[in-house]
């Protein structure tokens, strides 16, 4: 349940974003979370499923990307990782009724900046967008940055493709895609 006097009592904050595509099912959180953005001058478009957001993303390029995991048709690690693959530069905060660590995992591995449980509060949602804007930004306009670690990148024998973050190194995995066993590689070829 969203707490609607919480969202209409924010303050100013500046969010370094224009655009921001909202994945979300369930209309309730959607037009809070609508809400309270568009009173900092931000847009918003709402994607109910895998297929809009797509679409969404693509005609209308977003500077930010808001994205549930529980969605009908497919999951959103599975839109993250579309969407990331399609464009790396725009920012993927998730935000997710699941609280578990390796949701938190799997949401990075597919290319998530960012991981937030519902409920939220607003002023947590707001920063935390402007957080991830302007580190990503950072990164993609400055070059990485120091603090950012490396990506690992390979391949499973099935010819699924990972990329993780350097501290996964010699740590073990499963393919989601076949089920192998991984290490992921601690030097890169």
């Amino acid at each position: 349940m969203v707490d609607v006097n919480r969202w209409s009592s924010l303050g100013t904050v500046e969010i370094p974003v224009k655009l921001v595509l909202l994945v979300e099912d369930d209309p309730e959180p959607a037009a809070h979370i609508k809400q309270a953005l568009e009173r900092h001058n931000v847009s918003v478009r709402v994607a109910k499923d895998g297929g809009q957001a797509q679409a969404s993303f693509i005609m209308h390029k977003p500077d930010f990307v808001i994205l549930d995991l529980i969605l009908p048709g497919e999951s959103g690690f599975e839109i993250c990782e579309r969407l990331k693959h399609a464009d790396d530069t725009v920012p993927v905060l998730v935000l997710s009724a699941i609280d578990m660590e390796d949701s938190r995992e799997l949401a990075s591995r597919v290319g998530a900046d960012g991981y937030l449980c519902k409920p939220v509060a607003p002023d947590q949602l707001l920063a935390t967008i402007k957080d991830i804007a302007e580190t990503v930004w950072q990164r993609t306009h400055l070059g990485k940055l120091e603090a950012e670690p490396e990506r690992v990148r390979f391949n499973c024998v099935c010819g699924k493709k990972f990329k993780v973050s350097a501290a996964h190194r010699g740590k073990s995995m499963t393919c989601p895609q076949c089920g192998e066993p991984l290490t992921v590689p601690k030097r890169t070829v």
